[in-house]
């Protein structure tokens, strides 16, 4: 199975669940056009694996993409263990991973829900090393010393 992204969303506010969208346009050095999180820092893009929603899911939550303020839903790809500074190309996009999880400051609705929360631990948040547009069903290719290899 090819790497690929399931599903893009965004938000307008920091704090809020994420809304799926047709297609996300990221821009060099920003993140996501009109998305809450972009802007001249480590954490313009995040991503989580489809495969870490559904262990969520099996807990008997009735979860969407951008429940857990994912911008980029993949498939086929284990994110965590990629290390951090792997480039990762996304339809038109060229990504830099730059963290894996976060520190959450309060809990979320889910963990009050399932008493756990993925996304601290198997969130992966990156930069925009190049712009361009993505949309559910676009190929994941992680790049190698340049050159794209599908993963």
């Amino acid at each position: 199975m090819e790497p690929s992204v399931i599903a893009v969303c965004i938000s307008e506010n920091k704090g809020e669940q994420k809304k799926p969208v047709d297609s996300i346009l990221l821009k060099e050095n920003h993140g996501i056009v009109g998305d809450a999180h972009a802007g001249d820092w480590d954490r313009q893009v995040s991503l989580l694996a489809e495969e870490s929603i559904d262990t969520m899911r099996a807990k008997g939550l009735r979860l969407g993409s951008g429940d857990f303020a994912e911008n980029i839903v993949t498939r086929g790809i284990a994110l965590t263990a990629l290390p951090i500074g792997s480039r990762l190309t996304l339809g038109a996009a060229l990504l830099e991973i730059t963290r894996i999880g976060k520190e959450c400051h309060n809990r979320c609705a889910i963990y009050y829900q399932a008493g756990d929360c993925v996304m601290p631990r198997e969130g992966v948040f990156a930069r925009v090393l190049k712009g361009g547009l993505v949309r559910p069903g676009d190929p994941i290719h992680l790049q190698d010393g340049g050159r794209e290899s599908a993963n």
